[in-house]
């Protein structure tokens, strides 16, 4: 479950995506284009500190996704993959890194993959009453077969998408940067997404056992 809190930001996420991802080498060069909302959506970080949020958005054709960790101090070792500070009226001054960069993500984006859990749900609480966020995007985990290890190792992943590897002590995760909207062949273990006018899913991530 994650927690939203109504809370202002400085920068707020849409600027900070908006000045950061003409920066980075695999965002589409397509002019002075602005950046659109799709959606995002939330996994649960076990220990509760991390916010972790993978954020589509649109700029002209293209639909891009942008996992985000926001830490309440700065992670070790973690330089390069620091977008910038936030602050939030709530929590204080937020470090927010690239997800792809960020150990939390890629452990939650592992379990996710593998247990077939998907998004975590979200909710504001107001006055001690829980109200229940509608998701903006509706995330898919394939999940293991049956739960049960792979009797054999999945076949790889599209190659012509671009992608962002992550490399875990058991697992090589894909993640897809820029989204194939025509449903690119789906691989799993898998995190696929639809959202209000897409209604073929998406791939958003695959997992390889680690060589």
């Amino acid at each position: 479950m994650a927690l939203i809190y109504h809370a202002e930001l400085h920068p707020d996420k849409m600027e900070l995506l908006a000045s950061w991802l003409p920066t980075t080498s695999w965002f589409p060069r397509v002019g002075q284009l602005p950046i659109e909302r799709v959606g995002s959506f939330r996994f649960d970080d076990p220990e509760g500190q991390v916010g972790i949020e993978t954020h589509l958005v649109a700029v002209g054709a293209d639909v891009v996704q942008v996992p985000l960790t926001y830490r309440g101090a700065p992670l070790e070792g973690a330089e390069k993959h620091l977008i910038t500070t936030m602050e939030h009226s709530v929590l204080g001054t937020r470090w927010v890194y690239d997800g792809c960069g960020d150990p939390a993500y890629a452990q939650a984006l592992t379990a996710s993959i593998l247990s077939g859990q998907g998004q975590a749900p979200q909710y504001f609480e107001n006055d001690g009453v829980r109200e229940d966020i509608p998701e903006s995007v509706s995330v898919v985990a394939s999940g293991l077969p049956d739960g049960e290890e792979l009797a054999e190792g999945p076949q790889p992943g599209p190659a012509d998408l671009t992608v962002a590897h992550i490399r875990t002590a058991d697992w090589d995760l894909s993640v897809v940067r820029i989204l194939e909207l025509g449903g690119e062949g789906v691989v799993d273990p898998s995190l696929t997404a639809t959202w209000p006018g897409q209604d073929v899913p998406v791939l958003l991530a695959w997992a390889l056992p680690a060589e």
